[in-house]
């Protein structure tokens, strides 16, 4: 009992939030609103990698996917496109200033398939303690 109750608080606490994501082969965090799965990592120069990996977490070349990320201001966001690098989508610019920022994921499969769509906040503070940057916490803490 004290353990299920536990478990629910630890939940409830983080509902939500950032934490205990199981990273991509980069470290990012994965999306999994589509199939194959995409790790959504943040470079040290602010722009993002997105990779797309199977059942195994190994990486994959992209497709025909289509993938678009609007962030930032919500009164005047900033929309996110990629090229093909290797074997993942590179952002063409860099994500705005701040280290909280609302995103939204579009990931169409094929380009005239209906979006997959995945919301959340980017928080780039790093989790006291995992250490990683808490949009890819791996810790309950």
């Amino acid at each position: 009992m004290k353990l299920l109750l536990a478990l629910l608080l630890t939940a409830t606490a983080h509902a939500g939030s950032n934490h205990a994501h199981t990273p991509g082969p980069n470290g990012g965090r994965l999306l999994t609103a589509v199939e194959p799965h995409v790790e959504f990592f943040v470079t040290p120069a602010r722009t993002l990698r997105l990779t797309f990996v199977d059942d195994a977490n190994k990486p994959l070349a992209p497709a025909a996917q289509e993938i678009t990320v609007i962030t930032g201001d919500r009164s005047a966001p900033t929309k996110i496109t990629f090229t093909r690098e290797g074997n993942a989508l590179v952002s063409a610019q860099p994500l705005p200033p701040g280290d909280k920022l609302p995103v939204i994921v579009q990931i169409k499969a094929t380009p005239d398939a209906k979006p997959a769509v995945e919301k959340f906040n980017l928080n780039l503070a790093t989790c006291p303690g995992c250490q990683r940057p808490e949009y890819t916490c791996t810790c309950a803490h």
